[in-house]
């Protein structure tokens, strides 16, 4: 099997990530991949794993949790999910070279960069390689396929293979970790199979309202549904640990009602863990302990709350004998790299990339933009998944871009840009037919004072990225 070959097998499965209206209570269901696991032995169970699910930040949360345990000395297994523009960004292992020499802490920006330059530095470090995922199809294709023709609750899904190759290629590398975000909500998520050591909700808001439901008091009792009671009786704690952000009250309730039905240890950030701003960084008090002057090169305030449940989950290791020490906590999130998150790919002119897809996504990062970036116009690059609050998002930018630029991604659950149109009426707006071409648009408009801004879709932001340099 070639690579290609691999990706067209994979691709060969249905993807929900790429329809945009489906039943899905109907359609997901945790029974279908648990069944497979157990034919190949239910590799997640030898993981010890960290669980994350929310709206906002998830995979910030996830990227801090996972470079801070590296920063320690542990090997990480990292899943995450969409990639930008390689199945593979979605499985990674990060461990810390033993050539690494850590520097004296705190350090100068400039003793920063030269720690950072003696760990292996892509776009998505410790990424699968095209062999080992050859190999892991290779490996398991039989079964899945034996179970495809006998299953009764249905052929798994793309997001469901994909997700038991993780935990296949997370076993055969003997991670100490694993890192994993929710895919979609949390309850029927694929990912909801494990029983972690510890589990973290980041912010709740409105998304995905067709599937997960209207109200936040639905979306946060699927997002709540990764909480539950630890099974396995060689488990040390039978009380699972979870650590929330800041929510708004109707989801905050959810979540402390799921954690007084199953038991679970509850630790909440601006009540049991608190951060502040201080100079050019920010400060944590934690559970145990307080570290002052951290640095994050993730853009936004969003991110020190990110950065505030990423460190209430390493202390809560604690609870299962795992120290992380302050100085690795401080470089783990300083050197934590995770694209397509306000992240700049030019500058000439200045391009930022965000796949800011809901109202507190797009509002987060226009705060960030506003107060990291001085510009003289701002060029808007947009492109939203239909299943999203467009009209939300749209509002967001409608009075603070100076130019309107909208496309689509290559993708079946892109909104075609004349549907995106009617939201910016009366502002100068220019319609393209995909990302090329509004890349195009945005660099021969801009000037050196101007800024771009891709956003919508992190689909959008993928592709724009993709060799933007």
């Amino acid at each position: 099997m070639t690579y290609p070959e691999a990706i067209q097998y994979l691709e060969s499965f249905i993807n929900y990530e790429r329809i945009p209206a489906y039943p899905y209570k109907e359609t997901l269901k945790l029974e279908r991949i648990r069944d497979f696991l157990r034919t190949i032995g239910d590799p997640q169970e030898e993981l010890r794993c960290i669980h994350v699910a929310g709206t906002k930040g998830k995979g910030s949360t996830c990227a801090f949790v996972a470079f801070v345990l590296r920063q320690a000395g542990y090997r990480v297994g990292l899943y995450t999910s969409p990639h930008l523009t390689d199945f593979r960004e979605r499985i990674r292992i990060l461990e810390i070279p033993n050539s690494v020499v850590r520097t004296r802490l705190p350090f100068t920006p400039s003793e920063g960069e030269a720690l950072k330059s003696q760990i292996p530095n892509s776009d998505f470090e410790g990424m699968i390689s095209e062999q080992e995922l050859i190999g892991l199809i290779e490996k398991i294709r039989p079964a899945m396929e034996a179970h495809n023709q006998k299953s009764k609750h249905g052929a798994l899904s793309f997001f469901e293979i994909y997700t038991a190759l993780a935990f296949v290629y997370f076993k055969e590398k003997k991670v100490d970790f694993a890192v994993l975000e929710t895919g979609l909500g949390g309850r029927l998520d694929a990912t909801n199979v494990v029983e972690p050591i510890a589990s973290a909700i980041t912010p709740i808001s409105y998304e995905h309202t067709d599937k997960l439901g209207s109200t936040l008091e639905e979306i946060a009792t699927e997002k709540a549904g990764i909480i539950k009671k630890i099974q396995n009786p060689k488990s040390k704690f039978q009380n699972p640990i979870v650590v929330s952000a800041p929510q708004e009250k109707e989801a905050m309730k959810v979540i402390r009602g799921r954690c007084e039905g199953t038991g679970a240890r509850l630790y909440e950030v601006d009540r049991d863990i608190f951060y502040e701003e201080a100079n050019q960084g920010f400060n944590v008090i934690g559970l145990f302990q307080e570290y002052p002057n951290l640095e994050t090169r993730l853009l936004g305030r969003h991110q020190m709350i990110n950065a505030a449940v990423a460190i209430g989950v390493i202390e809560s290791l604690r609870y299962h004998d795992v120290y992380v020490g302050t100085d690795a906590v401080r470089e783990g999130l300083y050197n934590t790299f995770w694209p397509a998150r306000c992240e700049i790919v030019s500058r000439d002119p200045f391009v930022a990339v965000d796949g800011a897809q809901n109202v507190a996504s797009a509002s987060a990062l226009k705060q960030a933009i506003q107060e990291n970036f001085k510009y003289q116009r701002l060029i808007l690059v947009l492109g939203i998944s239909q299943d999203k609050d467009i009209e939300g998002v749209c509002r967001q930018f409608y009075d603070w871009a100076d130019e309107v630029i909208l496309t689509k991604a290559g993708n079946p659950r892109a909104s075609p840009p004349e549907a995106l149109a009617r939201y910016f009426e009366g502002r100068s707006v220019h319609l393209t037919r995909n990302v090329e071409e509004a890349k195009k648009i945005s660099r021969k408009m801009a000037t050196k004072s101007d800024l771009i801004l891709v956003t919508g879709s992190l689909f959008v932001a993928g592709e724009y990225r993709d060799g933007s340099g």
